[in-house]
């Protein structure tokens, strides 16, 4: 492509998603192709390549595990999302709260919704958990800028409820997008709603904490949320075996 064709395409704004999917596309009827011709051999008794089971079931797996191509940034997510009426939360909220922090993080943590503070700023987790979680990141040797702060609602529920499952299905696209765009290499989940949404399951927290589970990818560690932890000092101690982990990992 020539310079000028080159920065014609430069502004349009879907090209480089375009041209995303079709790499990824491509990829996906090269690997498709392979393996139908090794199994074809295999099929005809050619002993020229390697055509073992094993071999067509690792080929298989390159089809169906590839890693997932992200043709989204933040800035268009949000812009998507734009002035959200997409779910009931949005009659009463101040803000939406998109989410803060490095977009090539390696640690994302994932909360709940906001609650008043944020709801009135903007801005994730900057009340009194907000302010506890802030001690957590910094105890882990790490900093609010260093990580991406979000939740998995984007808008206040009223009286800091529990999230709908409607009002949860209208805005997890949006999370599920921001995480594709960050691609962390570890998810840190705040709480029932957030461990309980990201992994699919229905399990408490107290079992799902402490352990590594897969999310696409990027691996997840379910904790308490820092609000239970204002009103149950005593788990601190278990959030803080559950970051030691997380340490242990990241520093790998």
């Amino acid at each position: 492509m020539k310079g000028a064709e080159k920065e014609v395409m430069a502004d349009i704004p879907d090209f480089k998603k375009e041209q995303g999917r079709a790499i990824a596309a491509d990829l996906g009827r090269l690997i498709e192709e392979a393996s139908n011709t090794l199994k074809y051999m295999a099929g005809e008794g050619c002993s020229g390549f390697d055509c073992s089971q094993e071999t067509l079931k690792i080929i298989d797996g390159w089809g169906k595990n590839r890693p997932f191509v992200s043709c989204d940034d933040l800035e268009e997510i949000q812009r998507d999302l734009g002035d959200c009426r997409r779910c009931k939360l949005c009659v009463e909220r101040t803000n939406i709260v998109f989410g803060t922090g490095n977009p090539a993080a390696k640690l994302v943590f994932v909360g709940e919704g906001p609650g008043y503070d944020e709801d009135q700023k903007g801005e994730p987790f900057v009340g009194k958990a907000g302010q506890l979680l802030t001690k957590i990141i910094e105890a882990m040797n790490l900093a609010r800028e260093k990580v991406y702060i979000c939740n998995i609602i984007k808008c206040r529920p009223p009286g800091n409820r529990n999230p709908a499952p409607d009002e949860i299905k209208a805005c997890f696209p949006f999370l599920e997008r921001q995480l594709d765009a960050i691609r962390p290499a570890f998810i840190c989940a705040l709480g029932t709603f957030a461990a309980q949404t990201l992994l699919d399951a229905d399990e408490p927290i107290s079992k799902m904490r402490g352990r590594l589970y897969d999310y696409r990818g990027m691996k997840v560690m379910p904790t308490f949320h820092p609000a239970y932890l204002l009103r149950n000092p005593e788990k601190k101690r278990d959030v803080w075996e559950d970051m030691k982990k997380l340490i242990s990992l990241i520093d790998v």
